[in-house]
């Protein structure tokens, strides 16, 4: 009798733990889909947020790569924090600031404020995301149950921009605010259920890398300001303003490595990055987010400039991305057990590459379904193949002590690929575009020429000209720019797939026997 009592009991405790796991698995996947598609939710509203708050073309571009630069730049700073006073804890504080700032943004009057309020929820982010990935690691037993909630929160990772993209559609329909709203009811719950689910890690006794953030944050904004300055109408790579914060980004880049090396409690330990099979998929998930972030972003465009969708209409073409991130990363989390992450990560990063190549034949006169569809399908299922494999790699074999900085290392590499890619894509685009500009416009002066047309002189006239050429040359110019941003991202993915079929060697036995010992929710 005591024997059966004794093995209903362990049973229900057993259950209820494993219903506590499920649960604090949805609070962390919650609040990780939140903070990915707030990366791209903005794209599809984008067009409604420049004509409302006057950004001009060139501008327009810092409502994504705002978020990217606060939400990258940040993030090893937040994940040390959460190693120091506890993950939990940065973790609410995180979800709520993200929260605050989505509210400002949607009752923002002007674009300053707007930019603001992104950079504030980037912050945000950079507090919650890298305690998210820290507590899976201390929280699921390495093996199976680590396993499915690392490929939960890869998903997220993966399908967030593509449900963003839907979301943005449907809510811009009803006012492009409501793509900010939507966070904060969102967040305020996470945030509530935070504290019963989540288990508080040990603080340490240790200081703030103050001047390893400082630097390191200093670094990364001139990089990405450089790039999106040499994107803009009219700029050139030899202008001061595009050199002097590239230049001045690299140098201090390299002396945030010299300042680590000598820290007593550095931001990001250099031994994280000494692991050659974790710098191999940094490195990887640098050119992901590249190329994925640069890819939502012209395709939002595409489809709703040329294509000609309304903002649902343009959502919805997106959610065949979605389900083959969710599908790819089922097989992708399966074959973790028995193949080696090399060749899953390795063979996505050519599936996606592949797909990325499939839009560089975008025409005006492209469809939907055959322009578009196959590519998204195959490119998601290879997306799905590279953020499993590689957030695992990422912070496999590393001490409970360092997985917060290694968490915001992968996430790092995650968004500042992203404010790269946009930024980098950007300048391609706006080259591409300019120069097909000058091209058509000198085809339309012959012609006009040989009918014997005379040219516009007043600025009336010249304006009205402008006008009409925009109407009728402008799809075919953004087309084929876009279709030159999609090659260099096609390049960058089949980097990160070579790089891994080459570096990258991890077993896959040794992702089920990490060494880390994993705290239970009870």
């Amino acid at each position: 009798m005591s024997t059966s009592v004794e093995t209903a009991s362990g049973q229900q405790e057993q259950t209820g733990s494993s219903r506590n796991l499920m649960l604090a698995l949805v609070v962390i996947a919650s609040a990780q889909l939140m903070i990915v598609l707030d990366a791209s939710i903005v794209n599809i509203a984008l067009p409604h947020i420049q004509s409302d708050l006057g950004f001009t073309d060139a501008n327009r571009q810092w409502v994504v790569t705002a978020y990217a630069l606060a939400f990258g730049s940040l993030l090893l700073l937040g994940g040390r924090l959460g190693d120091l006073f506890g993950r939990r804890r940065m973790f609410f504080w995180g979800v709520v600031l993200f929260a605050v700032a989505s509210l400002l943004g949607g009752i923002a009057p002007n674009e300053e404020l707007l930019l603001a309020s992104r950079g504030l929820q980037g912050a945000g982010a950079a507090l919650a995301s890298p305690a998210a990935l820290a507590l899976i690691n201390t929280t699921f037993p390495a093996g199976k149950e680590r396993n499915r909630a690392m490929a939960v929160y890869a998903a997220m990772s993966g399908a967030g921009a593509a449900v963003g993209l839907i979301l943005g559609g449907v809510l811009t329909e009803i006012d492009w605010r409501w793509t900010f709203f939507v966070n904060v009811p969102i967040g305020l719950l996470v945030a509530a259920l935070a504290p019963r689910y989540l288990v508080e890690s040990e603080g340490r006794d240790a200081t703030v890398d103050v001047p390893g953030a400082v630097v390191g944050t200093a670094g990364l904004f001139g990089i990405v300001y450089g790039l999106s300055h040499a994107a803009e109408q009219g700029a050139s790579w030899g202008d001061w303003q595009t050199l002097v914060p590239l230049i001045g980004g690299i140098a201090l880049l390299g002396l945030f490595v010299l300042v680590e090396q000598r820290a007593k409690h550095p931001l990001l330990p250099m031994r994280i990055l000494g692991d050659r099979n974790r710098a191999v998929s940094l490195f990887a998930m640098l050119l992901v987010g590249a190329g994925m972030f640069g890819m939502f972003f012209f395709l939002g465009l595409f489809i709703q400039q040329v294509l000609g969708y309304s903002p649902v209409k343009a959502g919805l073409s997106l959610l065949p991305f979605s389900v083959g991130i969710a599908i790819g990363a089922g097989i992708a989390s399966n074959l973790l057990s028995r193949v080696d992450p090399r060749w899953i990560a390795g063979s996505g990063g050519l599936l996606a590459a592949f797909g990325m190549w499939g839009y560089t034949h975008l025409t005006v006169d492209s469809t939907y379904v055959s322009g578009l569809l196959p590519w998204i399908v195959v490119q998601s299922i290879g997306m799905a193949f590279l953020f499993i494999p590689l957030t695992m790699t990422s912070t496999a074999r590393i001490s409970a002590n360092d997985s917060g900085a290694a968490a915001s290392a992968l996430n790092t590499a995650q968004q500042i690929g992203g404010a790269v890619g946009v930024a980098a894509l950007s300048t391609v685009f706006s080259s591409a575009a300019t120069d097909k500009g000058k091209e058509l416009m000198a085809q339309v002066m012959q012609q006009a020429q040989a009918k014997g047309l005379p040219a516009p002189h007043t600025a009336a006239e010249k304006a009205a000209a402008a006008k009409q050429f925009q109407a009728q040359y402008g799809p075919e110019i953004q087309t084929f720019a876009s279709t030159q941003g999609f090659w260099v991202a096609a390049g960058m993915l089949l980097i990160g797939a070579i790089a891994t079929f080459i570096f990258l060697n991890v077993k896959h036995e040794e992702l089920a026997t990490d060494g880390q010992e994993a705290v239970h929710v009870g």
